[in-house]
């Protein structure tokens, strides 16, 4: 397990209280709660199968994957998602464990799992090499390593690169989360550990906003990074002006007339060597 640094906990304290933000719970379940079964279908989870799903939020893949029948634990960096997660699975009448974790340096024994799942979740990692580390440590030999993040050119990466001059410089060594849906970027952080490296451009149809200036503030309300980049200009009308206008029209754009966007993402599965 990596030891953080004192840098290291205050980033990981910043990056908690940024996913508490908001409603992010309702953006799981409203919006893109369609990738976590994708997902769990992709790495062929299955009854009796130990699976830990990083950076789990409320649940969308550990959920799924519990009703399949594999043994399943949760992790987040973040109690409050935990907590809405451990209420959906209670709804839902299924048995999974919830566990407070930093993706970066899991607190989980070595080859412990058959599975190690994580949907548009440790992409948000800060530091790439230290989460894809622990994914591979984690799992066991001829395990499945199953990821959906969101690409760099898709919407999702674009409402990023909007928000990027408008939000706070991340700390040093941070990297962008969107890299994670660039093939080459995870097939080189996982390197020769892993072999059946498979990666597919998908998207998620989202069918939810009439236009885009519903969409912003959707997000402005319920999305932990765009409740935090608007907190930082919030006394600078100039810049919020500017931003809910930038955010209004990607939505538009990849709106285009139609009743619904296309968000592209990308879904890896390999397995431990």
């Amino acid at each position: 397990m990596t030891t953080a640094t004192e840098s290291d906990r205050g980033y990981e304290s910043k990056h908690r209280a940024l996913w508490a933000l908001g409603d992010y719970t309702s953006v799981a379940t409203e919006v893109v709660a369609r990738l976590g079964p994708v997902l769990v279908q992709a790495s062929r989870i299955g009854a009796g199968d130990r699976v830990l799903d990083v950076a789990a939020g409320a649940g969308n893949v550990a959920i799924p994957a519990a009703l399949t029948g594999a043994d399943v634990v949760a992790s987040d960096l973040c109690p409050e998602l935990l907590d809405r997660g451990r209420a959906i699975a209670r709804t839902r009448g299924v048995t999974l464990s919830w566990l407070e974790a930093n993706a970066e340096a899991l607190p989980c024994d070595s080859d412990e799992f058959d599975a190690v799942l994580s949907c548009i979740g440790v992409m948000f990692a800060p530091h790439h090499q230290l989460a894809a580390d622990e994914l591979v440590r984690v799992c066991r030999p001829s395990g499945v390593i199953g990821l959906i993040s969101w690409t760099p050119e898709g919407f999702i990466g674009q409402m990023f690169a909007t928000m990027k001059p408008y939000a706070a410089a991340p700390p040093p060594g941070a990297q962008p989360a969107p890299m994670w849906g660039n093939p080459d970027h995870v097939r080189g952080l996982l390197s020769d550990r892993i072999t059946d490296f498979t990666a597919q451009r998908r998207v998620l149809r989202v069918d939810r906003f009439g236009d885009g200036a519903a969409f912003r503030d959707y997000f402005k309300v319920n999305y932990g990074p765009t409740i935090a980049t608007y907190r930082g200009i919030a006394d600078q009308p100039d810049r919020v002006e500017a931003l809910d206008a930038q955010l209004a029209e990607l939505g538009d754009r990849h709106l285009a007339g139609s009743s619904a966007m296309e968000w592209e993402y990308l879904l890896v599965t390999a397995r431990k060597r």
